[in-house]
């Protein structure tokens, strides 16, 4: 992956919180498959199960949350931004140069290109214009529209934000050293556009369609192979854009990920066997081919899970 040096880059919609977190009424905890709670003390492989479940809380935000679910602060004044303090980690990238030489300044480019990619896609196959979500890089914990959470909750959408949170450590930490992905340079962008896509859906009120929670043929499984299937579309584009150039590599990258963020992959991982009635984000396989779709599709239509017959 290698950005355009001369391209400017755009931080305003980028931000990071810093370490530790806020307020919130202590630790979140969350319910995972089997009645297993995520919350202080949690081994990495079992919460990473939450990579974006976080997302299916579209009303009163997460367990203990204060979030509205509209991604609107509640006083009338646009998206809050109250939570958007800044450590200034981002102030140095200026250009495709920066993202050359910074995986932070890369950050900035990617999502940089999926406002790009979904500005275009997003009124011409949604019917809609792009209200762009903002990205914040944390450590240790943040507080959230949807409630407190810590890096062991792995990247996740707030729909009350508005807003995709991100523990970078989440790459090194649980994807490779604890479920086996080989790593690479577009991991963390695969990443952030499922996260986008997400948005997109939140956007479209593809959400309320959610109704089961679990299972392999469930809304949260549709909703999350849609994410990924948004993933490809946007990795199309960038294949080639004005700002960002990809080789097979990259997608080799992507595609490695989302295997090893298959329900099956985490639970053979965990040692507690495959059970496909505990799923909430499809099987490594399914993850691939969703993803591929979108990449060779790029329609918002063909990657409409929740009337796919077969997953």
């Amino acid at each position: 992956m290698r950005f355009n040096p001369k391209s400017r880059l755009d931080t305003s919609r980028v931000g990071d919180g810093g370490s530790g977190g806020g307020g919130g009424g202590g630790p979140m905890r969350i319910p995972l498959p089997g009645g297993t709670r995520a919350g202080g003390g949690i081994g990495g492989l079992v919460i990473i199960i939450l990579f974006v479940v976080l997302t299916q809380c579209t009303g009163g935000g997460l367990p203990g949350g204060t979030g509205s679910g509209t991604g609107i602060d509640p006083q009338g004044g646009g998206t809050d931004a109250s939570r958007m303090d800044d450590s200034e980690r981002y102030a140095n990238c200026k250009t495709g140069a920066d993202a050359n030489e910074d995986e932070d300044c890369a950050r900035v480019a990617v999502e940089n290109s999926l406002v790009d990619y979904w500005t275009k896609t997003l009124p011409e196959q949604g019917g809609m214009e792009l209200q762009p979500a903002t990205l914040r890089t944390f450590s240790g914990a943040v507080n959230t529209g949807c409630g407190e959470a810590s890096s062991q909750v792995g990247p996740f959408y707030c729909p009350p934000d508005q807003r995709i949170y991100l523990d970078t450590t989440f790459f090194r930490d649980v994807l490779e050293q604890q479920l086996g992905g080989e790593g690479g340079d577009f991991v963390e962008p695969y990443v952030i556009g499922h996260e986008y896509g997400h948005h997109i859906q939140n956007l479209m009120g593809t959400m309320g369609q959610v109704r089961t929670q679990q299972g392999a043929n469930s809304d949260a499984v549709r909703l999350e192979l849609q994410a990924d299937c948004y993933a490809g579309m946007w990795t199309s584009y960038a294949e080639d854009s004005e700002l960002i150039t990809l080789d097979d590599g990259d997608i080799a990258e992507a595609l490695d990920s989302a295997k090893a963020v298959g329900d099956d992959r985490i639970q053979q991982k965990s040692g507690q066997g495959v059970d496909p009635e505990g799923w909430t984000h499809g099987s490594s396989e399914q993850r691939m081919a969703w993803f591929t779709k979108g990449y060779e599709e790029g329609t918002l239509e063909a990657c409409d899970t929740f009337s796919a017959s077969q997953l």
